[in-house]
């Protein structure tokens, strides 16, 4: 019941309560006569009608939602959302609530979002996907995401070419980024951006404080400092064409995959920054805490920026269920983390591991009742409230 009011609560403020193509043509409302006359809404004593109808219906009709998503339609459902005034920056970076999202194999597209949905029985707030320098930015997937109720976060990885995913790349070394070589590529995607109109999380060149990827200023013919003055200059650029409404997520990984990095030196400065990306999964452990709080703690040193966990996940085995369940404590408990993305990959589908949190069914209970215990962002992302 309470679940249901605060829909109706968002949606009345939302000025979304009376709208017909929210309800449903042929819905409940209109085969009672109540959305037969067109207009931008009802008549007062219409209104009290459909509000008494409601009322009702929560009293009398079984069990509240697990999560406001589910109202729009039961698992495997592909449903369109009602048109909505777009999400700004501003409305999505400090959120009212945690995040929760995820990054499985190829997102975004639908089938692979819905998979999710009815293994956890809550939508995801935010959906990653991967793309390499080689590749223009698709509007149309970032459209995609926000299509299925979520805030696309694109991890933008500056690799590509027949290097595949070699970790040594010199024709992508960050001297090359900061000197202008890419620019005209950069200044593309950021115009691209702009005209798309929404915010996007754009992560660059995470976990840039390991040793595997061609950004890492121990490969490519990289060297100490290369990688802030990369990240400035791609923030900059974006900057001066006017792509505001980008969300920027530097992502290192934990600590503990990258013994003797400093990662303040690795930190572009909170004016290039709106959320910390970090990246950390279990490898046998048995809480996400001890994988997750040295890093917290040491990033905690030098910046208060929001953490989200873009990139989590624990290896199989007898410690997953328990891992998953203290990752949901962890986040509950720690200040300013507003939310995480599970890594849903096989090992098949490129993770080290197989992190699918539905493949055992302990870990998947423990899964659902983590996003159960937290307060969620509201989905779709469109219904924020303007701020």
């Amino acid at each position: 019941m309470t679940s249901f009011l605060r829909r109706v609560d968002r949606l009345w403020r939302a000025g979304r309560m009376w709208r017909t193509d929210h309800i449903g043509r042929g819905g409940v409302f209109e085969r009672a006569g109540f959305l037969g006359r067109p207009g931008p809404g009802l008549s007062v004593a219409g209104a009290l009608i459909v509000v008494l109808v409601l009322v009702l219906f929560a009293c009398s009709g079984g069990e509240p939602s697990a999560d406001p998503a589910d109202e729009a339609g039961g698992p495997g459902a592909s449903e369109e959302l009602p048109p909505v005034g777009p999400p700004h920056k501003k409305d999505v970076v400090d959120p009212d609530g945690v995040y929760f999202g995820v990054a499985p194999f190829h997102a975004p597209a639908r089938a692979t979002t819905e998979a999710v949905y009815r293994a956890a029985k809550v939508r995801p707030r935010i959906i990653e996907y991967y793309q390499r320098w080689d590749k223009p930015f698709s509007p149309a997937d970032a459209q995609l995401a926000y299509d299925q109720g979520a805030l696309p976060l694109l991890t933008w990885e500056p690799w590509g070419g027949a290097a595949g995913r070699a970790k040594d790349q010199p024709r992508y070394a960050l001297k090359k980024i900061a000197s202008g070589d890419f620019d005209l590529y950069i200044i593309r995607v950021a115009e691209q951006m702009k005209r798309f109109g929404r915010p996007v999380v754009l992560r660059f060149a995470h976990e840039m404080n390991g040793d595997w990827y061609p950004w890492s200023e121990r490969n490519s013919g990289n060297a100490r400092g290369d990688y802030v003055k990369a990240y400035r200059h791609v923030h900059d650029l974006f900057r001066t064409t006017g792509a505001t409404e980008v969300i920027w997520a530097w992502s290192p990984n934990i600590l503990r995959g990258a013994p003797g990095v400093d990662l303040r030196s690795l930190y572009p400065g909170d004016e290039y920054v709106d959320w910390i990306g970090l990246d950390g999964y279990g490898f046998g452990h048995k809480t996400a805490t001890e994988v997750l709080q040295p890093t917290t703690d040491e990033l905690r040193s030098f910046t208060r920026k929001p953490i989200l966990l873009t990139e989590t996940g624990s290896s199989p085995g007898p410690q997953q269920p328990g891992w998953t369940a203290d990752l949901f404590r962890w986040i509950e408990r720690t200040p300013n983390v507003i939310g995480f993305v599970w890594f849903q990959h096989s090992k098949d589908e490129g993770g080290q591991y197989d992190y699918r949190f539905d493949i055992d069914p302990a870990t998947k209970s423990a899964f659902r009742k983590g996003l159960a215990s937290l307060d969620l962002t509201p989905w779709p992302v469109t219904d924020v409230k303007p701020r």
